[in-house]
């Protein structure tokens, strides 16, 4: 294999020289290796008894393997033929890897997976997904039409010891073209993205069109866009005012397929090992800028792969109880003799009214449901009676919840940084102190969490209800009096800097996350009597898919 010089010279990530570089590379990996144990135990006593019981693989995703939990960050690359990925790959990398194939046409149909290893090699995919080690058992129930067009590429690179790299086919513009592929190939790219880390959506400059099955494939990333990032390639070739008109036009495009008040962010560049073209050439400190910019963000995965990791996990046990409470309600709803076909169908055609009924019942947050849609496809092609569906189980659903609120927390609280140390107490402190002064700015415990979100719940369905349309933020209209209301001791000024803090993504409003985190900063300064906030959210009220 040759050797380029490329984005590896930067990237730096192999340890900082020094003793000092290789003992925080060393606690990271312990740290990492610690949060991916307590995964797999509270997934296996709390979550999966629960996955199992209500057939949450039939409806969402496999159960979770130990390859997977312990898996590092994952980056994927998607994109349309010849918009550059496996160039962008070798430019990463600093060299070409085997099975590499660069050309203007669709070059190869077979997804990538880059892993690290002391000899070059390929392993072929019915024999990479029975690796126990690695993240990718659950791909055999795509069959073998999947896994033979699937491959892993073994490469001693400095880089992959730390991420490892999926390259994806590229996406198909032509109908035929797309009947043509053996698998489903939105269903692939679905699975990966609930898997990775970081998600890199590369655009030619000179090619912003967004095929048909594109748009699928973005559409499949609903609900993982913290992930996503945009890559501009190609961008030399274009003079400064061509590309300023191209930037509008992608961004143009991309409202109309990702659906998130959150602005995408888009790095411009050419990422491969050539000289800037003269026609770009003013832009040449631009495009070197924005690529220190998408090094630095790679770099920062292995960092907070531990948080990360853990909040994935979160985002799964929530949705897994949402989906036990969904199919013990469906299940109640049935009748015991007669009309049970007309009572499912009913039960489908009107699944919103269910979802609803769930979410009062429980205070669930709109944001933890599934997507309406896809539920009704699913629950269609349930091949049995509804009343065949597991009883509510209020053990187990218990269990997962005391998971959520107690080992979970527990776990994140064993992360470095992720608690405040308490001060000592001092030997005249005041026994008859009220508790609640306890508050402290940088930890927000899970009971008080807990009733944070279900006033969150609470004014959510009162918009619901005012607006006649379902919410997954709030405006200030809402969440200034509820501030107010609760906290009448807090002074209006400070009210103003809270909600700047707390509206993290400044689309004004507060999800769940960013309510709960106003929340929390009334509760401090009420409880404390303070009047001084921070300039800045600290970091361990950040959740990580907000970074």
């Amino acid at each position: 294999m040759s050797t380029v010089p490329g984005m590896s010279r930067l990237i730096g990530m192999s340890p900082d020289k020094g003793a000092d570089g290789e003992e925080n590379e060393g606690n990271s990996k312990e740290v990492f290796n610690h949060i991916a144990r307590g995964i797999k135990q509270i997934y296996n006593d709390s979550v999966k008894p629960v996955e199992e019981k209500f057939l949450y693989s039939h409806f969402h995703s496999p159960l979770l393997t130990d390859g997977e939990i312990g898996a590092k960050p994952m980056v994927m690359l998607m994109g349309q033929y010849s918009v550059g990925k496996t160039t962008f790959i070798t430019h990463l990398l600093g060299r070409d890897f085997p099975g590499s194939h660069v050309g203007p046409e669709p070059t190869t149909d077979r997804f990538m997976a880059l892993l690290h290893g002391k000899e070059e090699k390929s392993i072929p995919g019915n024999a990479l997904a029975l690796q126990p080690h690695l993240p990718f058992g659950s791909l055999q129930a795509h069959g073998t039409g999947f896994l033979n067009k699937f491959e892993a590429s073994i490469l001693p690179c400095s880089i992959l010891e730390r991420i490892t790299l999926i390259d994806t086919p590229g996406v198909l513009s032509g109908e035929k073209q797309r009947i043509g592929r053996s698998y489903e190939f939105a269903e692939i790219i679905k699975w990966f993205a609930e898997r990775t880390d970081r998600i890199l959506l590369l655009f030619d400059a000179h090619k912003l069109d967004i095929s048909d099955e594109f748009k699928t494939c973005i559409d499949q990333l609903k609900g993982q866009d913290d992930k996503v990032r945009v890559v501009l390639n190609k961008c030399d070739s274009v003079d400064p005012q061509q590309l300023m008109r191209v930037h509008g036009a992608l961004m143009w495009s991309l409202g109309k397929c990702i659906g998130t008040p959150e602005v995408v962010r888009v790095y411009l560049g050419s990422f491969w090992d050539q000289p800037t073209n003269p026609v770009g050439q003013l832009n040449a400190t631009l495009f070197d800028r924005e690529k220190t910019d998408l090094i630095e963000d790679l770099k920062s995965l292995p960092k907070n792969a531990a948080l990360r990791k853990v909040n994935e996990f979160i985002k799964r046990a929530r949705t897994v109880k949402t989906h036990a409470l969904i199919i013990g309600h469906l299940q109640d709803q049935m009748p015991m003799m007669f009309g049970k076909e007309d009572k499912q169908q009913e039960l489908i055609d009107n699944l919103a009214d269910e979802f609803n009924a769930v979410r009062n019942e429980y205070n669930i947050p709109v944001g933890d449901f599934p997507n309406l849609q896809k539920m009704q496809e699913k629950l269609r092609g349930f091949n049995g009676s509804f009343r065949d569906f597991p009883a509510k189980s209020k053990n187990k659903v218990a269990r997962l919840e005391a998971a959520l609120l107690k080992d979970i927390p527990a776990l994140i609280a064993s992360i470095p940084g992720m608690t405040e140390a308490k001060p000592e107490a001092a030997s005249g402190s005041n026994p008859f102190a009220n508790p609640e002064s306890s508050i402290q700015l940088n930890q927000m415990q899970p009971e008080n969490r807990s009733r944070y979100e279900e006033d969150f719940a609470n004014l959510q369905l009162q918009h619901s209800e005012m607006s006649g349309e379902p919410t997954t933020s709030l405006s200030g209209g809402v969440v200034a009096p509820h501030f107010q209301k609760k906290f009448e001791a807090v002074q209006r000024e400070m009210l103003a800097k809270i909600w700047t803090l707390s509206d993290i993504d400044k689309d004004g409003n507060l999800d769940v996350d960013e309510f709960c985190i106003g929340m929390h900063l009334c509760a401090y300064l009420s409880s404390n009597g303070a009047n001084v906030l921070p300039t800045t959210l600290p970091l361990t009220l950040v959740p990580a898919h907000k970074y």
